[in-house]
């Protein structure tokens, strides 16, 4: 007994010692030098995404402020980044947000627009945005006192990663299904249809994009579309001389520039006033 007593002494001491003895050393070691630090206080994670949805839902439970919106933007990342002036993950990248404060925050009322564009959405998730309560979705663009002249769509370019196959078809087919959407709950709404940008990488351009955009332009302009449906070409006014991206107008190779916001900004503000004097 003696000797098996003695054996657990040193455990018992290493113990103690971490009950007692190290926490009284943490507490002797200064902290100023911490408290500058993020990283040294409790904070419970919360996606980009998820602060974007929550300001949306917010905006969209103002009755009264619903009413003066003549344009709704639906969109991923390309039309959230609207709203954003400097870049949360690029220092030094300033992002569309004076350029939509310029426009369509409200100094032209023909123009005041609401933004539903969230970083990441593909045409699915912009799709369940959409879509009814009643039928499991947040019913976005159900709301009584909501009532635009435009819903101005981008979708698609994300759909082209983890993408199905050919990833073409599917992102018209989604778009297809997303603009019937987007009709069947604002009826009395014109739908601008845009297309996609060029990226960077040329063979995500060449089989993706530009197919996708021939897909589309053809769809708005079908008999049965043509009636509530103007299609945007934005693809060409971001082009270089060579035919390729105009690096000049993106961060990234895929998100615009303030430069290329303006350049956005500029021929949809035409279309539309084109469209209204149709």
């Amino acid at each position: 007994m003696t000797g098996n007593s003695g054996s657990r002494r040193p455990f018992r001491l290493a113990c103690l010692f971490a009950i007692f003895v190290i926490p009284m050393l943490l507490m002797a070691i200064p902290q100023s030098g911490w408290a500058q630090f993020k990283s040294t206080k409790p904070e419970a994670r919360v996606e980009y995404w998820q602060n974007r949805l929550a300001t949306m839902e917010s905006q969209l439970a103002d009755k009264e402020g619903l009413s003066h919106y003549r344009l709704v933007f639906l969109g991923d990342s390309i039309t959230d980044f609207f709203l954003m002036g400097e870049n949360l993950w690029f220092p030094g990248v300033k992002n569309g947000r004076a350029v939509w404060d310029s426009t369509f925050a409200g100094s032209d009322p023909a123009l005041k627009a609401i933004n539903l564009g969230i970083s990441g959405d593909r045409i699915e998730h912009m799709l369940y945005r959409i879509q009814p309560k009643r039928q499991g979705g947040l019913g976005q663009l159900d709301h009584r006192d909501l009532k635009p002249d435009y819903v101005v769509i981008l979708a698609g370019i994300n759909n082209s990663w983890a993408s199905e196959i050919p990833a073409d078809a599917s992102i018209v087919a989604g778009v297809k299904a997303l603009v019937a959407s987007v009709h069947a709950r604002q009826p009395k709404a014109r739908i601008i249809l845009q297309s996609l940008m060029p990226t960077q990488e040329e063979a995500r351009t060449r089989d993706v994009v530009i197919p996708v955009n021939r897909e589309l332009k053809a769809f708005a302009e079908h008999d049965a579309q043509k009636a509530y449906v103007a299609f945007v070409d934005l693809y060409p006014h971001f082009l270089n001389a060579e035919g390729r991206q105009d690096g000049a107008l993106f961060y990234d190779g895929l998100h615009p520039s303030e430069a290329g916001y303006k350049v956005w900004r500029d021929v949809l503000v035409a279309a539309i006033a084109a469209d209204r004097a149709r």
